[in-house]
């Protein structure tokens, strides 16, 4: 019978996402498992791709073979390995099986296989229950068999892949290079999901490209992304950050000089443009480059040609330039900070980056990563977060996007330990230990010490119940709208019970508008 399913899934013409989550949720039921997971080797670590069983944030984590010796002994065999439940082995899915929620459940039957397709390994299959006894004899023996259509699946997943893609990965392209593109950037939103296969056009074009978005969305990841997958992934990636150029200092940096040019020049020196010559040069934070080299650089964009400071005669370089800015680049025009005509220069293929409260449930997935991050490395058994601290994540508006979540989840990590928890037992993370509006406290500041202003917020503990934001903080118009908004949103829907329509008609707008702000401020 669960041959046919399987062959169900191969025959059928489903999104490589859908099949493997059909495939492990078919051997969860089957097996009576508690949990299925499929993990993809990447280096030195396994990736799951595929989970059934487990809480939402595990599909973002990664797991150092060598901190896991049970995976690391499944790695070891191509036979089903099993470990028994007085095992002294720590289990990598102990308190993250989401059989009763909240509860940070051990794992006492676990049984897992590698799996190897076109000989190669690939990753693992990793089965596990809460009870002893659900992995007898039989099941051990009837896994290995399921081994090969499993590894079919996956291989049909891979052919379908390449396929689709508008270009395959390039045959001379190092084994390394390649396994990088497939990390980094972790989420599985549809947003997220519509903007890497834009991405992964506009990569094989020359086009310059201009990354935009707030602070904190990873604008690096995806210009890396860029050049991965373009046609100079073997070239060199320069990354310049434009905002840590003085101004004295900016043209030599970027083009050279001569010796003698300057004050301190003792010998010659090549730019990052050279540096870059035939690869890809990444300008982040380009609205912060002093006027007098904006006008540098658009004549290098215009000619192809660099000229060292100090020197007579230009020199050719073929470099494709990506740029990325947290500013309003036109605002910057419009008010002469910016140089119109090098603007249109970048921004021939603009490319917004989604705000970490626009990619929906993204949040968990990337929590996760950071929970396994630094589980690691506290030396930490095992850390989850409580129902509540995921609703409180995916509720809140993150102002500092990908790089305030790290830190949340850094320091409540660090907290917890702090007030008491042991090391060797399942950790959870409550929301108090998340402190968000302290977080958002932090951005304040942020803010204001970019804007040259003086300023002390004192930290606010979080309550689940409370608005995300301090009183103290002078936040922005725009951010304390959004809070407002959202708070009136969620009082509304709970006056409904969760009915939209009755929820506009209470806050007296369109229903459609009401649909429109929520997915503006991440609520769907």
């Amino acid at each position: 019978m669960i041959y046919d399913r399987l062959l169900a899934e191969l025959t059928t013409e489903l999104p490589s996402a859908v099949r493997l989550q059909n495939l492990v949720r078919i051997l969860r039921e089957y097996f009576g498992a508690g949990a299925v997971c499929l993990l993809r080797l990447e280096s030195e670590a396994l990736m799951p791709v595929a989970v059934d069983g487990l809480v939402q944030d595990a599909i973002g984590r990664r797991f150092i073979i060598a901190k896991h010796p049970r995976l690391s002994a499944i790695l070891a065999q191509r036979e089903t390995v099993s470990f028994p439940p007085d095992s002294i082995l720590p289990d990598p899915y102990d308190g993250l099986l989401a059989l009763n929620v909240g509860e940070p459940l051990h794992v006492h039957d676990c049984m897992g296989i590698s799996l190897y397709v076109e000989g190669n390994l690939w990753g693992a299959l990793t089965l596990d229950a809460p009870k002893v006894g659900i992995f007898n004899d039989d099941a051990k023996d009837y896994l290995q068999r399921l081994a090969l259509p499993v590894a079919a699946a996956i291989r049909m997943t891979q052919l379908e892949q390449d396929v689709r893609s508008l270009r395959l990965v390039r045959q001379d392209m190092p084994e390394e290079s390649a396994k990088r593109q497939q990390r980094g950037i972790l989420g599985q939103s549809a947003r997220l999901n519509a903007l890497l296969k834009e991405l992964d056009v506009v990569a094989d074009s020359e086009l310059p490209v201009l990354l935009t978005g707030e602070t904190g969305v990873g604008k690096d990841l995806f210009a890396h992304r860029l050049h991965q997958n373009s046609r100079r992934c073997q070239q060199p990636l320069v990354q310049v950050n434009c905002a840590a150029l003085p101004e004295s200092l900016a043209e030599s940096e970027l083009f050279g000089h001569v010796k003698g040019a300057f004050s301190g020049a003792h010998q010659a020196r090549a730019g990052r443009f050279e540096a870059a010559d035939g690869g890809t040069l990444f300008l982040d934070e380009v609205g912060e480059l002093p006027l007098s080299t904006q006008a540098k650089l658009l004549r290098t964009l215009q000619n192809g040609e660099i000229q060292r400071l100090g020197e007579d005669a230009p020199r050719k370089v073929n470099v494709r330039i990506i740029a990325a800015t947290n500013r309003q680049l036109h605002e910057s025009v419009r008010e002469g900070h910016f140089r119109a005509d090098l603007y249109h220069r970048l921004s021939v293929y603009p490319v917004p980056i989604p705000a970490l409260r626009e990619r929906g449930r993204d949040v968990l997935v990337l929590a996760g990563h950071f929970l396994e991050l630094n589980r690691t490395r506290l030396g930490m058994r095992s850390l989850r977060l409580s129902p509540a601290s995921e609703a409180a994540l995916c509720h809140y508006s993150w102002p500092g996007n990908v790089r305030e979540l790290e830190h949340v989840i850094s320091r409540a990590a660090i907290k917890a330990i702090s007030q008491g928890a042991v090391r060797e037992d399942i950790i959870t993370l409550e929301p108090a230990l998340l402190d968000l509006s302290a977080g958002l406290v932090d951005m304040c500041a942020m803010e204001g010490a970019a804007q040259g202003s003086s300023l002390t917020a004192s930290r606010a503990a979080a309550t689940a119940s409370e608005p995300a934001v301090d009183h103290l903080c002078p936040v922005s118009l725009q951010l304390a709208t959004s809070h407002a908004q959202r708070q009136a949103i969620e009082q509304a829907l709970a006056h409904s019970k969760g009915n939209w329509a009755k929820a506009a008609r209470v806050l007296e707008v369109d229903a459609s508008n009401l649909h429109k702000l929520a997915k503006r401020l991440g609520m769907k």
